[in-house]
């Protein structure tokens, strides 16, 4: 069922040549709000080594689908990918940050609770990228 299946239904046959319909009844579908939404690192805690792949993985405890995901980082509004993992195969330092998913089931939309992913041995800005 979805949420614009509610409405008044009715049920008719053909009785001895006449049409015979029974009372309308009123059928009202109410959707499982999401909740619980949350994500996990591997490796655990979201300290990861330069170079090095993380998999975050979002998870909902209750809401109904389909539904939707997206990863974000910081503040940025465009999604860094969609589906309930993100894969960053070779992370670099630009990479780290408070990472968190969103999830829609098409009439609300939840978030988890950011993770922050530390890359471990990030190149120090200052030294300078010699040749």
């Amino acid at each position: 069922l979805q949420l614009h299946h509610s409405g008044r239904y009715r049920c008719g046959g053909l009785v001895s040549f006449a049409v015979s319909l029974s009372a309308p009844v009123t059928v009202t579908v109410h959707g499982v709000p999401l909740s619980g939404v949350s994500l996990s690192a591997q490796p655990p805690g979201g300290q990861v080594a330069l170079g090095d792949r993380l998999v975050l993985s979002c998870a909902v405890a209750s809401g109904k689908g389909p539904l939707s995901f997206s990863w974000h980082r910081g503040g940025s509004g465009a999604p860094l990918g969609t589906g309930p993992r993100l894969e960053l195969s070779h992370v670099g330092d630009n990479d780290s940050g408070h990472y968190h998913c969103r999830v829609s089931d098409g009439d609300s939309v939840a978030e988890s609770v950011p993770l922050n992913v530390t890359v471990l041995g990030e190149r120090d800005p200052r030294a300078g990228g010699g040749l």
